[in-house]
Order: C-alpha cells, then sequence, then structure tokens
C-alpha cells in the first residue's frame, strides 16, 4: 500500500487588499515629523472614513474614528502616528546648516543622507555631507555627532539658504520610502509607528467589512507626538476618558547582529505579535488577549517591559485615573534608522489578535482585580 503524504496546512488567507497596500505605501512615504503630523492624518482619515460612523480631531491633530459613537462604554485601539525628524538649528555664514533632534533621530546615520527640508515655500533638497575617507585620519578617526554633522543645500551663504526659505525651526525629514524585501519583509523609514496606524485602520476595515456590531463605542485612535514624549495620547486619554485601551507600536526584533538577547529579550520578526507584562499592563486585558491568541490559533511572543513600556500604553494606563490598558506591539528591525523592517505575517497577525480581541470584549466589562 503506497504511503500517503502529509499534506501541509494551508496558510491562513491574507487579510491585506490592493486597496490597503496602497494605502500603506502611500501613508508611510508621506513625511508626518512630530508636531507636524498633519498631512498624513489626512490620509490616515480619508482611508478611515468609510469604515467609521463619526470622526473627530485634537488641537493637536490626533485623530479619532469612531464605531458606535453613542455607546456609553468606549474601548480604545491605539497607535501613534508620529515620526522622528531633525529641525534647522543653527546656519553658518558658509551656508552650511546644523541641526536639533526632534525626537529620537539618531546621528550615526545621518552622514550621507538625503533630506526634505520643510518650508513655507515647498520642499528644499539637501543632503547630509560628511569629510571623504581620504581625508580622515584612522587613528583619530571622529564619529558623526550632534556637534559635527551637518546639511549641504548647495548654498554658498547664509543669505543664500534663507531665500530659499530655510530657516531655523524648519523641520527636516528623509527621503528614503517604502519597499518590500524578498516578497514578505515591508522596510521603510517611519514604520514606527505608521504600521501601528496602518493595522488599527485594517481593523476597522474588517470590522466593517465584516458588518460586525459591537455592543460598546471603538475609537479607533492616531495620536500625534509620541516621540517627544507621549503627548498626543496623554491629552486624547482625558478627552475620549475611555474604559479599556489597547494599544499597538513596535518592539525591537532581537535576531540581527549586535543584538542583545540578555538585555532586549528573544523577540523575532515572523514569530507573531509580542505581548508585553509590566505595571502599565492591565492583567486581566492582557489575559483576554492571551487567550483570544491561543484560541484563534495566533501566535505570540512575550516581553517583559518592567517600569514603563515607553509607548502609548503608559499615558492610557496612567490617565484619565487610570485606564485598564494592554501593548500588543510588532517586532521591527534597525528602530529609528530609514531601513526599519518588518514582517508581513507579523503585521497580519497583529491585525487578527486586535480584531479578535475587540470582538470578544464585552460592554460594561468592570476591570477591577478585585471587588
Amino acid at each position: 500500500m503506497a504511503k500517503k503524504t502529509p499534506t501541509k496546512k494551508a496558510a491562513p488567507k491574507s487579510l491585506l487588499t490592493k486597496d490597503s497596500l496602497a494605502f500603506l505605501e502611500r501613508y508611510i512615504n508621506n513625511p508626518s515629523p512630530t508636531g507636524f503630523e498633519s498631512g498624513g492624518q489626512k490620509i490616515w482619515l480619508d482611508y478611515l472614513k468609510p469604515y467609521v460612523d463619526d470622526h473627530f480631531v485634537d488641537p493637536y491633530g490626533t485623530t479619532v474614528g469612531v464605531i458606535n459613537p453613542s455607546a456609553k462604554y468606549k474601548v480604545v485601539i491605539e497607535a501613534h502616528a508620529d515620526e522622528i525628524s531633525w529641525f534647522v538649528h543653527y546656519i553658518t555664514k558658509e551656508g552650511f546648516i546644523y541641526v536639533r533632534r526632534n525626537g529620537g533621530s539618531d546621528h550615526i546615520i545621518a552622514p550621507s543622507k538625503r533630506v526634505n527640508i520643510h518650508t513655507d515655500k515647498g520642499i528644499v533638497k539637501a543632503i547630509f555631507g560628511w569629510p571623504a575617507i581620504h581625508v580622515r585620519n584612522g587613528k583619530t578617526e571622529v564619529t558623526p555627532s550632534l556637534d559635527n554633522i551637518f546639511l549641504d543645500c548647495g548654498c554658498s551663504s547664509k543669505q543664500e539658504v534663507e531665500k530659499l526659505g530655510v530657516h531655523v525651526g524648519c523641520v527636516i525629514t528623509y527621503e528614503d520610502e517604502f519597499m518590500i524585501l524578498n516578497d514578505r519583509h515591508f522596510v521603510g523609514r517611519a514604520l514606527d509607528n505608521r504600521m501601528g496606524g496602518f493595522m488599527i485602520a485594517e481593523v476597522a476595515r474588517l470590522l466593517k467589512e465584516s458588518r460586525t456590531k459591537l455592543p460598546f463605542g471603538l475609537y479607533v485612535t492616531n495620536s500625534v507626538q509620541e516621540e517627544v514624549g507621549l503627548r498626543g495620547a496623554e491629552m486624547i486619554v482625558e478627552r475620549i476618558r475611555p474604559d479599556i485601551a489597547i494599544v499597538t507600536d513596535v518592539t525591537h526584533d532581537t535576531q540581527t547582529p549586535m543584538m542583545n538577547k540578555i538585555q532586549s529579550g528573544d523577540i523575532s520578526c515572523g514569530a507573531g505579535p509580542t505581548l508585553s507584562y509590566g505595571p502599565a499592563v492591565h492583567n486581566t486585558l492582557l489575559k483576554h488577549i492571551v487567550k483570544t491568541a491561543e484560541s484563534e490559533k495566533i501566535p505570540f511572543q512575550r516581553a517583559a517591559v518592567s517600569r514603563a513600556t515607553g509607548t502609548d500604553t503608559d499615558a492610557f494606563a496612567y490617565g484619565a485615573a487610570g485606564v485598564p490598558s494592554a501593548l500588543i506591539s510588532l517586532p521591527l528591525r534597525y528602530m529609528h534608522t530609514t531601513v526599519e523592517s518588518v514582517h508581513r505575517n507579523d503585521v497580519e497577525n497583529v491585525i487578527r489578535l486586535i480584531l479578535a480581541a475587540v470582538k470578544g470584549l464585552k460592554a460594561g466589562a468592570d476591570m477591577r482585580y478585585f471587588k
């Protein structure tokens, strides 16, 4: 009797459509530096509008789509919209530009990068210059720092720079754009945390397309100014005053060279969403998410975050008199570079997990640990 060849288990059908991937690329490529997120927020809201019942924008630009807005019980799913960038800080008489960070921008990667300086007259192109290898002394090699990286926009004087519309305070973003590696790794600048905004928008789309009726109000929230201290989340939690918050952000993949698993844990791109344990993470809500992942057969990883998650989870957990909050993270390589990288399977599984976790919540759930 012939031996039967075991059949392979079919992979789950992709959640992502051509339209959603086109939105993702457009959304990633659009600059949304901290404090100047409006352009990206408009793109995000235009995509989200067909899938929500209402929306609002707060004074600093945090944007919220609402499903079932009349419900008293409120659940938030949240990401942050802003990306790290630079400010024009000092223009020399020769026309070179020194910079100041806007968020956690990495000076080490700056030399030889192309940038856009955003001015009232439009985009001014520039480059981060650096002395050639031929003229550097190997014995006293100087590494990039905030004191020595500089921009060259092709001008020969401060007056010429200023005629282009460049002044102290203009914001600067990198030019790099979205790409896909090996058909499965999404790569680009600002995946931290534009991927989060994309994923919560996809949750809203899937709820709408499945005609799911929620017994509570769902607030799909894209917050500003996370990169400078969770500021947008601190504001919007007081405005919404939700009963529950599920936050999504990125976390470090630790499988690449020079990563330390003892310091940063054992997290891998492609192995599923990462669920965080720490004081800000509400145990009851986390257990609900873990059970959801197990019942839906969604792979997941675990991380210990100690004192703070370092994400908007902290702002929700400790705002509005305390909001039961949990964090679902997307593993990411090369954070705060222009080649941040995530695995497509993880993106889809974060979407699946948030979607299933939301659908499993009950209106009026009392989240207190004991009564």
